[in-house]
């Protein structure tokens, strides 16, 4: 990969590292203060919910939200920057070889050192800093290219892989994976999508179903394929301690949408949409 020609601020290479992928932070290291003014700018903030603390951050086109803070260390203090969920997705699905590691180092119950030692490479984030708009721009530098593009293209999306960073990286074994919509095509394909709560769309006839699946491959061929002119679907992953619970999720969410979209039951609806819900089965 070529250096980049355009840096327009002081740049700090940075290893990408479990900082970025897990924690949704970095450490600002001290021969950064003077070249990026951190002190002048954040000097008074004391938390990340300060006003003074808010900063914004630019990566692959997108704008992200911020902070900036001063915190206590062993060292005597350093200071932090903070970055939200939205963004520590992008990273991970940027540098997913990286995002990977960090999944095996906690299975391997391994720091750092010793993963980066048996799982030898390394990617990087280019970081710049305009203190006068108090704006960071995060530039990918030599990310790598997995072997099996398509696959782990896939993995990176899916259901286990983001129950497994849930569970191991952010210590949560409570929750929903959400999904995004997916052209009905790509159904056949999907990795773990068990214990599920489903939405179908057909955007052509603007119709729209709510289901509820063990399985939603085997259900979407056993019930739903050829059934409509289905464009769409979406799914959310559920906690296996919300199984017994997944018909009454359902349940309530059919009825929720029912009181915005047309429906089959005539429940009263304020109608926000052209969307018509064909679900039969609707509480009253």
């Amino acid at each position: 990969m070529l250096e980049r020609s355009q840096v327009d601020f002081p740049m700090w290479r940075k290893k990408v590292d479990a900082t970025l992928l897990k924690d949704g932070s970095t450490p600002i290291p001290k021969w950064l203060f003077k070249f990026w003014g951190i002190e002048d700018a954040f000097g008074n903030v004391r938390s990340k919910n300060d006003q003074e603390a808010c900063v914004e951050i630019t990566f692959d086109k997108n704008t992200y939200q911020g902070q900036v803070s001063k915190v206590k260390h062993s060292s005597g203090f350093q200071y932090r920057l903070y970055f939200n969920d939205a963004l520590v997705e992008k990273l991970r699905t940027t540098f997913l070889m990286s995002f990977m590691r960090s999944i095996e180092a906690e299975l391997s119950e391994l720091n750092t050192r010793d993963i980066e030692k048996e799982i030898s490479f390394w990617e990087f984030l280019d970081i710049e800093f305009d203190i006068d708009n108090k704006k960071f721009f995060f530039n990918a530098h030599y990310p790598l290219k997995p072997q099996f593009p398509n696959l782990f293209q896939r993995l990176v999306n899916s259901a286990p892989l983001k129950r497994i960073s849930s569970e191991v990286l952010d210590k949560d074994s409570l929750s929903i994976h959400k999904q995004d919509w997916r052209v009905w095509d790509n159904y056949k394909f999907e990795i773990g999508a068990h214990n599920v709560i489903y939405m179908l769309l057909d955007e052509v006839n603007k119709l729209i179903y709510v289901g509820e699946a063990t399985d939603m491959v085997k259900r979407f061929n056993a019930h739903h394929k050829g059934t409509h002119n289905w464009t769409h679907y979406k799914y959310n992953v559920l906690p296996d301690s919300l199984s017994e619970y997944r018909v009454s999720i359902e349940r309530m969410l059919i009825r929720d949408l029912a009181c915005l979209l047309d429906n089959e039951q005539s429940i009263c609806s304020i109608q926000i949409s052209e969307y018509k819900l064909t679900n039969l089965k609707i509480d009253k």
